[in-house]
């Protein structure tokens, strides 16, 4: 049984994903999860591996989406990140952090990209 919250986080990965595609990047996978955690969308922009975080707020109450991603969360998106590219055999390649924020106060969602959000994070 999927909770309404659960819901609600699949319906903003399936708007993240309708707005990447519109801005051309090529998606590889959705919820990508090894053993460290979980990646929302892995994607490709151009010659660019993107790793894509999700973030969604139905109000602003607890602040704009984008400044949702804890230091901690970054390290662990960081760390799946890296285990990705080693068992894809990809460990050289150019890749990035993005964050998709969707901010839905109204009947139609504010979506941001924002490329580059955060740097490789070591523990």
């Amino acid at each position: 049984m999927v909770t309404s919250q659960q819901a609600f986080g699949q319906k903003a990965e399936s708007i993240a994903v309708r707005q990447l595609k519109k801005a051309g990047y090529e998606i590889i996978t959705r919820n990508y999860r090894n053993r460290i955690g979980e990646i929302d969308i892995v994607a490709r922009e151009g010659k660019t591996l993107v790793f894509v975080e999700v973030k969604a707020r139905k109000t602003l109450r607890y602040g704009h989406p984008k400044h949702a991603l804890t230091r901690a969360k970054q390290r662990r998106v960081s760390m799946v990140a890296l285990e990705y590219l080693k068992s894809t055999g990809q460990s050289s390649a150019k890749a990035r952090f993005d964050v998709v924020a969707i901010s839905a106060p109204a009947l139609e969602p504010q979506i941001e990209i924002i490329k580059n959000a955060f740097e490789l994070a070591y523990p």
